[in-house]
């Protein structure tokens, strides 16, 4: 009976690929219990029926996700209802104001911090990230102090003499959109520096040998280096805040509903589980889709630059 003999090549490449897959288990065991283990409960208990009293009924049933945009009139019928399409279309535009703001905030003091000597730059990066050494909720109200009509700002105002009564600084989508900066103003600034601090400085130097402006430098040679800590920060923004619930709930009053505070009441108030798991996963989904067409793009981009 003859046999084919095994390569010892082939052998040798199942080894060490059963070597890597030994290594990476410990991640992969990881993310199956912590992510994908939660995911599938969520999904499970968005195709169950509520419990009036907390919980879901273990019956298949699709109601949460025809809620969505529909509401179940006396007769069973169906009315397209848009009040959940309004909360979505809320927090996707204060988000998107929340990333332009602190890109616009983020950008000018990451470029500054790039331009310190390395010495002080240390320095400046402790003092950005002291904010994070205070839990989120104590952050969030003392906002609430400085905001409401007997707060500081108010007081100070109505003490000089340049306002007569308080002004309506809290409980609106101004208060939401200035916590929301506040809170993520840092996760814009530290990627636009990450990339930044290696730049070689000679090319700002060549650039105005080169007879180059200041914004024609800033336009041609330090926003092409800082793109990919631009849009890095972007995402650590926007994806964040659609699911924003703290300043929203506190700073909002609880009347400026976004998709997080949505989210939380089905959980808490309404008792609906099933219609919370279905809105967590809609917004995840739509989060991924995003993110899926981000990264073809890139990398399609990638390769017509390397075609070239």
């Amino acid at each position: 009976m003859n046999s084919r003999p095994i390569a010892p090549g082939s052998a040798l490449e199942r080894r060490r690929a059963l070597g890597s897959l030994l290594g990476v288990s410990p991640a992969l065991l990881a993310i199956g219990l912590f992510l994908l283990v939660p995911i599938l409960i969520i999904a499970a208990y968005s195709l169950m029926q509520a419990n009036p009293y907390g919980g879901v009924d273990q019956v298949f049933s699709s109601e949460a996700y025809t809620s969505l945009l529909f509401e179940r009139q006396l007769d069973d019928s169906l009315a397209f209802t848009d009040s959940y399409l309004i909360i979505a279309l809320r927090s996707v535009g204060i988000a998107t104001a929340t990333t332009l703001i602190t890109l616009l905030i983020g950008f000018p003091v990451a470029v500054w911090l790039a331009m310190q000597p390395i010495r002080r730059r240390g320095l400046l990066i402790f003092l950005i990230t002291i904010p994070f050494w205070a839990n989120l909720l104590i952050r969030t109200y003392a906002w609430i102090l400085l905001l409401r009509g007997t707060g500081v700002i108010n007081n100070s105002l109505l003490g000089l003499g340049l306002i007569q009564q308080p002004l309506p600084l809290l409980y609106n989508d101004g208060a939401v959109l200035l916590g929301l900066v506040y809170t993520y103003a840092p996760f814009v600034v530290l990627p636009i520096y990450a990339t930044l601090e290696k730049m070689d400085m000679r090319l700002l130097e060549a650039a105005q040998d080169l007879y180059a402006g200041r914004l024609r430098t800033l336009r041609k040679v330090v926003l092409p280096i800082a793109r990919p800590g631009i849009l890095a920060g972007a995402i650590l923004t926007f994806v964040p805040c659609l699911g924003a619930m703290i300043a929203p709930e506190l700073l909002g009053g609880g009347t400026k509903l976004m998709l997080g505070n949505l989210i939380f009441r089905q959980f808490s108030d309404a008792r609906n589980w099933p219609f919370g798991a279905a809105l967590a996963l809609v917004l995840m989904a739509a989060v991924m889709l995003v993110l899926m067409f981000y990264a073809m793009r890139t990398e399609r981009l990638r390769v017509a630059r390397e075609g070239k």
